[in-house]
Protein backbone atom coordinates (compact mmCIF):
# COMPACT_ATOMS: atom_id res chain seq x y z
CA UNK A 1 0.00 0.00 0.00
CA UNK A 2 1.42 3.39 -1.00
CA UNK A 3 1.34 6.16 1.60
CA UNK A 4 2.76 9.43 0.25
CA UNK A 5 4.27 11.87 2.71
CA UNK A 6 1.93 14.54 1.31
CA UNK A 7 -0.50 14.59 -1.62
CA UNK A 8 -2.01 18.03 -2.17
CA UNK A 9 -3.88 16.87 -5.26
CA UNK A 10 -6.45 15.08 -3.10
CA UNK A 11 -7.49 18.30 -1.34
CA UNK A 12 -7.42 20.38 -4.51
CA UNK A 13 -9.42 17.83 -6.47
CA UNK A 14 -12.19 17.89 -3.87
CA UNK A 15 -12.36 21.70 -3.95
CA UNK A 16 -11.75 22.16 -7.69
CA UNK A 17 -15.22 23.30 -8.74
CA UNK A 18 -15.59 25.80 -5.90
CA UNK A 19 -12.02 27.05 -6.25
CA UNK A 20 -12.28 27.66 -9.99
CA UNK A 21 -15.59 29.48 -9.52
CA UNK A 22 -13.96 31.76 -6.93
CA UNK A 23 -10.99 32.43 -9.22
CA UNK A 24 -13.32 33.21 -12.11
CA UNK A 25 -15.24 35.74 -10.01
CA UNK A 26 -12.00 37.43 -8.96
CA UNK A 27 -10.71 37.45 -12.54
CA UNK A 28 -13.92 38.91 -13.96
CA UNK A 29 -13.98 41.63 -11.29
CA UNK A 30 -10.28 42.51 -11.82
CA UNK A 31 -9.57 42.16 -8.08
CA UNK A 32 -5.87 41.36 -8.48
CA UNK A 33 -3.98 43.20 -5.69
CA UNK A 34 -5.67 43.26 -2.28
CA UNK A 35 -9.36 44.07 -2.84
CA UNK A 36 -12.57 42.46 -1.63
CA UNK A 37 -11.36 38.84 -1.68
CA UNK A 38 -8.40 39.66 0.56
CA UNK A 39 -10.50 41.85 2.84
CA UNK A 40 -13.10 39.09 3.21
CA UNK A 41 -10.37 36.61 4.06
CA UNK A 42 -8.82 38.91 6.67
CA UNK A 43 -12.15 39.28 8.44
CA UNK A 44 -13.00 35.58 8.27
CA UNK A 45 -9.50 34.50 9.34
CA UNK A 46 -9.58 36.77 12.39
CA UNK A 47 -13.08 35.66 13.39
CA UNK A 48 -12.35 31.97 12.85
CA UNK A 49 -9.16 31.96 14.91
CA UNK A 50 -10.19 34.52 17.52
CA UNK A 51 -7.95 37.46 16.67
CA UNK A 52 -9.24 41.03 16.86
CA UNK A 53 -7.72 41.79 13.45
CA UNK A 54 -5.54 40.26 10.72
CA UNK A 55 -3.59 41.64 7.80
CA UNK A 56 -2.90 39.43 4.75
CA UNK A 57 0.45 39.53 2.98
CA UNK A 58 2.21 38.02 -0.02
CA UNK A 59 4.20 35.29 1.79
CA UNK A 60 4.90 33.82 5.19
CA UNK A 61 8.30 35.53 5.24
CA UNK A 62 6.90 39.03 4.70
CA UNK A 63 5.00 39.34 8.02
CA UNK A 64 8.15 38.24 9.88
CA UNK A 65 10.08 40.98 8.06
CA UNK A 66 7.38 43.55 8.79
CA UNK A 67 7.22 42.54 12.47
CA UNK A 68 10.98 43.06 12.78
CA UNK A 69 10.62 46.51 11.19
CA UNK A 70 7.84 47.45 13.61
CA UNK A 71 9.87 46.15 16.56
CA UNK A 72 12.65 48.55 15.59
CA UNK A 73 15.34 45.89 15.45
CA UNK A 74 18.49 47.44 13.97
CA UNK A 75 22.23 46.82 13.47
CA UNK A 76 23.83 46.00 16.82
CA UNK A 77 20.64 44.46 18.22
CA UNK A 78 20.28 40.77 19.00
CA UNK A 79 17.11 38.74 18.55
CA UNK A 80 16.94 35.27 20.14
CA UNK A 81 15.18 32.38 18.46
CA UNK A 82 15.34 28.62 17.92
CA UNK A 83 17.87 26.89 15.63
CA UNK A 84 15.33 24.13 14.87
CA UNK A 85 13.03 25.85 12.38
CA UNK A 86 12.83 26.83 8.72
CA UNK A 87 15.26 29.58 7.88
CA UNK A 88 12.60 32.17 7.04
CA UNK A 89 12.06 32.57 10.79
CA UNK A 90 15.26 34.62 10.95
CA UNK A 91 15.28 36.35 7.57
CA UNK A 92 13.39 39.36 8.93
CA UNK A 93 16.05 39.80 11.62
CA UNK A 94 18.75 39.72 8.95
CA UNK A 95 16.86 42.05 6.59
CA UNK A 96 16.79 44.84 9.19
CA UNK A 97 20.47 44.36 10.02
CA UNK A 98 20.05 42.82 13.47
CA UNK A 99 21.80 39.64 14.60
CA UNK A 100 20.01 36.32 15.21
CA UNK A 101 21.10 34.46 18.35
CA UNK A 102 20.13 30.82 18.66
CA UNK A 103 19.10 29.24 21.97
CA UNK A 104 18.51 25.53 22.44
CA UNK A 105 15.19 23.72 22.37
CA UNK A 106 13.21 21.32 24.55
CA UNK A 107 13.66 17.68 23.61
CA UNK A 108 9.97 16.77 23.83
CA UNK A 109 8.26 19.58 21.95
CA UNK A 110 11.18 20.81 19.79
CA UNK A 111 10.25 24.35 20.85
CA UNK A 112 12.41 27.08 22.37
CA UNK A 113 13.52 26.24 25.92
CA UNK A 114 12.58 29.18 28.22
CA UNK A 115 15.61 28.56 30.45
CA UNK A 116 17.98 28.63 27.46
CA UNK A 117 16.27 31.79 26.23
CA UNK A 118 16.91 33.49 29.57
CA UNK A 119 20.55 32.39 29.55
CA UNK A 120 21.13 33.84 26.06
CA UNK A 121 20.01 37.37 26.92
CA UNK A 122 22.64 40.13 26.83
CA UNK A 123 22.57 43.91 26.99
CA UNK A 124 22.07 43.89 23.20
CA UNK A 125 19.01 41.62 23.19
CA UNK A 126 15.94 43.44 21.89
CA UNK A 127 13.52 40.66 21.00
CA UNK A 128 12.62 37.01 20.71
CA UNK A 129 10.96 35.04 17.92
CA UNK A 130 9.03 32.08 19.27
CA UNK A 131 8.20 29.29 16.82
CA UNK A 132 5.20 27.05 17.52
CA UNK A 133 6.90 24.21 15.69
CA UNK A 134 5.04 21.39 13.95
CA UNK A 135 1.77 22.88 15.27
CA UNK A 136 2.65 22.55 18.98
CA UNK A 137 2.38 25.79 20.99
CA UNK A 138 5.55 26.76 22.83
CA UNK A 139 5.75 27.26 26.59
CA UNK A 140 4.45 30.83 26.40
CA UNK A 141 3.90 31.56 30.11
CA UNK A 142 7.59 31.14 30.90
CA UNK A 143 8.74 32.76 27.66
CA UNK A 144 6.56 35.83 28.18
CA UNK A 145 7.76 36.15 31.78
CA UNK A 146 11.37 36.25 30.57
CA UNK A 147 10.52 38.67 27.77
CA UNK A 148 8.63 41.10 29.96
CA UNK A 149 11.38 41.02 32.60
CA UNK A 150 13.84 42.20 29.96
CA UNK A 151 11.45 44.39 27.93
CA UNK A 152 11.76 42.26 24.78
CA UNK A 153 9.52 42.51 21.72
CA UNK A 154 7.94 39.07 21.18
CA UNK A 155 7.10 37.75 17.71
CA UNK A 156 5.23 34.46 17.44
CA UNK A 157 6.01 32.50 14.27
CA UNK A 158 2.78 30.55 13.78
CA UNK A 159 3.53 29.36 10.23
CA UNK A 160 2.92 25.73 11.19
CA UNK A 161 0.34 26.33 13.90
CA UNK A 162 -2.74 27.92 12.34
CA UNK A 163 -5.65 27.16 14.66
CA UNK A 164 -3.49 26.02 17.57
CA UNK A 165 -4.48 27.30 21.00
CA UNK A 166 -2.43 27.93 24.11
CA UNK A 167 -4.08 26.59 27.25
CA UNK A 168 -1.81 28.09 29.88
CA UNK A 169 -2.47 31.20 31.90
CA UNK A 170 -4.61 33.63 29.96
CA UNK A 171 -2.64 36.87 29.37
CA UNK A 172 -4.49 39.88 30.86
CA UNK A 173 -4.20 41.75 27.57
CA UNK A 174 -6.07 38.94 25.84
CA UNK A 175 -8.65 38.51 28.61
CA UNK A 176 -9.43 42.22 28.42
CA UNK A 177 -10.02 42.16 24.66
CA UNK A 178 -13.71 43.05 24.08
CA UNK A 179 -15.97 40.61 22.29
CA UNK A 180 -16.20 41.37 18.58
CA UNK A 181 -19.52 41.49 16.72
CA UNK A 182 -19.89 38.48 14.45
CA UNK A 183 -17.13 36.47 16.12
CA UNK A 184 -17.60 32.72 15.99
CA UNK A 185 -17.73 30.50 19.08
CA UNK A 186 -14.16 29.47 19.91
CA UNK A 187 -12.70 26.54 21.83
CA UNK A 188 -10.96 27.05 25.15
CA UNK A 189 -7.59 28.79 25.17
CA UNK A 190 -5.78 31.68 23.52
CA UNK A 191 -5.00 31.46 19.80
CA UNK A 192 -1.30 31.39 19.02
CA UNK A 193 -0.19 34.76 17.75
CA UNK A 194 -2.31 36.61 20.33
CA UNK A 195 0.10 36.27 23.24
CA UNK A 196 3.21 38.14 22.08
CA UNK A 197 3.38 41.56 20.46
CA UNK A 198 2.79 40.21 16.94
CA UNK A 199 1.98 36.86 15.38
CA UNK A 200 2.79 35.74 11.85
CA UNK A 201 1.29 33.03 9.64
CA UNK A 202 2.15 31.31 6.38
CA UNK A 203 -0.25 30.04 3.73
CA UNK A 204 2.37 28.25 1.67
CA UNK A 205 0.63 25.33 -0.12
CA UNK A 206 1.93 22.65 2.27
CA UNK A 207 0.68 24.40 5.41
CA UNK A 208 -2.44 23.29 7.30
CA UNK A 209 -4.23 26.19 5.62
CA UNK A 210 -2.38 26.51 2.32
CA UNK A 211 -3.10 28.61 -0.73
CA UNK A 212 -2.16 27.84 -4.32
CA UNK A 213 0.98 29.94 -4.15
CA UNK A 214 2.56 32.19 -1.57
CA UNK A 215 0.68 33.97 1.20
CA UNK A 216 0.87 35.02 4.83
CA UNK A 217 -0.64 37.21 7.53
CA UNK A 218 0.29 39.25 10.56
CA UNK A 219 -1.92 39.59 13.64
CA UNK A 220 -1.71 41.66 16.79
CA UNK A 221 -4.04 42.60 19.60
CA UNK A 222 -2.37 46.04 19.55
CA UNK A 223 -4.06 48.45 17.15
CA UNK A 224 -0.93 50.53 16.63
CA UNK A 225 1.03 47.50 15.39
CA UNK A 226 -1.77 46.57 13.00
CA UNK A 227 -1.93 50.13 11.65
CA UNK A 228 1.82 50.37 11.13
CA UNK A 229 1.88 46.97 9.40
CA UNK A 230 -0.93 48.08 7.09
CA UNK A 231 1.08 51.15 6.07
CA UNK A 232 4.31 49.20 5.59
CA UNK A 233 2.47 46.62 3.46
CA UNK A 234 1.73 49.19 0.74
CA UNK A 235 4.91 51.22 0.33
CA UNK A 236 4.63 53.03 3.67
CA UNK A 237 1.45 54.73 2.51
CA UNK A 238 -2.00 55.26 3.98
CA UNK A 239 -3.21 57.27 0.99
CA UNK A 240 -2.08 57.06 -2.60
CA UNK A 241 1.17 58.87 -3.48
CA UNK A 242 1.82 59.99 0.11
CA UNK A 243 4.46 57.97 1.95
CA UNK A 244 4.92 58.68 5.65
CA UNK A 245 7.29 55.81 6.52
CA UNK A 246 9.67 53.43 4.75
CA UNK A 247 7.58 50.54 3.51
CA UNK A 248 7.56 47.71 1.02
CA UNK A 249 5.29 45.81 -1.32
CA UNK A 250 3.85 43.00 0.79
CA UNK A 251 0.32 42.86 -0.62
CA UNK A 252 -1.58 39.58 -0.96
CA UNK A 253 -2.98 39.08 -4.46
CA UNK A 254 -6.69 38.65 -5.01
CA UNK A 255 -6.44 35.10 -6.35
CA UNK A 256 -4.82 33.86 -3.15
CA UNK A 257 -7.45 35.64 -1.08
CA UNK A 258 -10.21 34.00 -3.13
CA UNK A 259 -8.71 30.52 -2.76
CA UNK A 260 -8.14 30.92 0.97
CA UNK A 261 -11.77 31.96 1.37
CA UNK A 262 -12.73 28.61 -0.17
CA UNK A 263 -10.38 26.65 2.08
CA UNK A 264 -10.83 28.42 5.43
CA UNK A 265 -14.26 26.88 6.25
CA UNK A 266 -12.65 23.43 6.01
CA UNK A 267 -9.81 24.19 8.45
CA UNK A 268 -11.58 22.89 11.56
CA UNK A 269 -12.38 19.55 9.94
CA UNK A 270 -8.88 19.21 8.53
CA UNK A 271 -7.41 19.97 11.95
CA UNK A 272 -9.65 17.41 13.65
CA UNK A 273 -8.52 14.77 11.15
CA UNK A 274 -4.84 15.60 11.76
CA UNK A 275 -5.44 15.29 15.49
CA UNK A 276 -7.17 11.93 15.03
CA UNK A 277 -4.26 10.60 12.95
CA UNK A 278 -1.77 11.82 15.56
CA UNK A 279 -3.75 10.15 18.33
CA UNK A 280 -3.67 6.86 16.41
CA UNK A 281 0.09 7.13 15.89
CA UNK A 282 0.64 7.90 19.58
CA UNK A 283 -1.47 4.93 20.65
CA UNK A 284 -0.21 2.48 18.06
CA UNK A 285 3.52 2.98 17.57
CA UNK A 286 5.38 0.61 19.88
CA UNK A 287 8.87 0.44 18.32
CA UNK A 288 11.70 0.11 20.83
CA UNK A 289 13.98 3.16 21.14
CA UNK A 290 11.48 5.42 19.39
CA UNK A 291 10.65 8.75 21.06
CA UNK A 292 7.21 10.05 20.18
CA UNK A 293 6.41 13.79 20.21
CA UNK A 294 5.38 15.24 23.55
CA UNK A 295 1.78 16.30 24.12
CA UNK A 296 1.93 18.84 26.97
CA UNK A 297 -1.32 19.94 28.57
CA UNK A 298 -0.62 23.66 28.08
CA UNK A 299 -1.08 23.63 24.30
CA UNK A 300 -3.35 21.86 21.84
CA UNK A 301 -1.31 20.94 18.77
CA UNK A 302 -2.74 21.11 15.25
CA UNK A 303 -0.13 18.56 14.08
CA UNK A 304 1.38 20.19 11.02
CA UNK A 305 3.94 17.41 11.31
CA UNK A 306 4.12 14.20 13.32
CA UNK A 307 7.84 13.93 14.07
CA UNK A 308 9.35 11.10 16.06
CA UNK A 309 12.98 10.47 17.01
CA UNK A 310 14.99 7.29 16.61
CA UNK A 311 18.75 6.72 17.01
CA UNK A 312 18.83 4.83 13.69
CA UNK A 313 16.60 7.29 11.87
CA UNK A 314 18.07 6.79 8.39
CA UNK A 315 17.77 3.00 8.57
CA UNK A 316 14.17 3.31 9.79
CA UNK A 317 13.44 5.63 6.88
CA UNK A 318 14.85 3.10 4.41
CA UNK A 319 12.73 0.40 6.05
CA UNK A 320 9.56 2.47 5.61
CA UNK A 321 10.44 3.21 1.98
CA UNK A 322 10.35 -0.54 1.31
CA UNK A 323 6.71 -0.42 2.45
CA UNK A 324 6.10 2.51 0.04
CA UNK A 325 5.69 4.96 2.91
CA UNK A 326 6.88 8.52 2.32
CA UNK A 327 8.76 10.34 5.08
CA UNK A 328 10.77 13.55 5.40
CA UNK A 329 13.68 14.95 7.41
CA UNK A 330 12.52 18.24 8.94
CA UNK A 331 15.10 19.71 9.64
CA UNK A 332 18.44 17.97 8.88
CA UNK A 333 20.70 20.96 9.67
CA UNK A 334 20.17 23.40 12.57
CA UNK A 335 20.32 27.07 11.69
CA UNK A 336 23.47 27.79 13.69
CA UNK A 337 25.28 25.24 11.49
CA UNK A 338 24.07 26.71 8.19
CA UNK A 339 26.84 28.22 6.05
CA UNK A 340 25.13 31.62 5.95
CA UNK A 341 25.47 31.91 9.74
CA UNK A 342 29.02 30.62 10.11
CA UNK A 343 30.13 34.13 11.06
CA UNK A 344 28.00 34.01 14.22
CA UNK A 345 30.46 31.62 15.81
CA UNK A 346 28.05 29.11 17.35
CA UNK A 347 30.05 25.89 16.82
CA UNK A 348 28.93 22.31 16.56
CA UNK A 349 28.03 21.01 20.01
CA UNK A 350 26.92 24.41 21.31
CA UNK A 351 23.19 23.57 21.04
CA UNK A 352 23.14 19.82 21.69
CA UNK A 353 19.39 19.23 21.95
CA UNK A 354 18.69 20.85 18.58
CA UNK A 355 21.64 19.09 16.99
CA UNK A 356 20.43 15.71 18.27
CA UNK A 357 16.94 16.45 16.97
CA UNK A 358 18.34 17.16 13.50
CA UNK A 359 20.21 13.86 13.56
CA UNK A 360 17.36 11.67 14.82
CA UNK A 361 14.03 13.20 13.69
CA UNK A 362 11.76 11.58 11.13
CA UNK A 363 8.41 13.02 10.05
CA UNK A 364 5.53 10.70 9.11
CA UNK A 365 2.55 11.31 6.78
CA UNK A 366 -0.23 13.23 8.56
CA UNK A 367 -2.27 15.12 5.96
CA UNK A 368 -6.08 15.04 6.40
CA UNK A 369 -6.87 12.93 3.35
CA UNK A 370 -4.98 9.87 4.67
CA UNK A 371 -7.27 6.89 5.07
CA UNK A 372 -7.48 4.83 8.25
CA UNK A 373 -5.98 1.90 6.33
CA UNK A 374 -2.97 4.00 5.32
CA UNK A 375 -2.45 5.14 8.91
CA UNK A 376 -2.53 1.55 10.13
CA UNK A 377 -0.10 0.55 7.40
CA UNK A 378 2.38 3.17 8.67
CA UNK A 379 2.01 1.97 12.26
CA UNK A 380 2.47 -1.69 11.35
CA UNK A 381 5.50 -0.93 9.19
CA UNK A 382 7.18 1.03 11.98
CA UNK A 383 6.47 -1.64 14.58
CA UNK A 384 7.90 -4.30 12.28
CA UNK A 385 11.29 -2.57 12.07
Amino acid sequence: MKVPFLDLSLQHRALRTEALAALTATYDANRFCLGKDVEDFEKAFAATLGHPRALAMNSGTSPLHVACMIAGFAPGDEVITTPFTFISTVWGVCYVGATPVFADIEAGTFNLDPAKLAAAITSRTKGVIVVHLFGQPARMDEIMAVARRHNLFVIEDCAQAVGARYLGARPPSVADEPERPGAVALPRGVPVGAIGDAGTFSFYPTKNLGGCGEGGAIVSRREEIHTRARHIRVHGSDRRYYHDIIGGNFRMDGFQGALLNVKLPHLAAWTARRQAIAARYLAGIRLADVTLPATPDYGASVWHQFTLRHPRRDALREHLAKYEIGTDLIYPVPLHRQACFAHLGQPEGSLPVAEKACATCLSLPIFPELTDAQVEHVIQAINSY
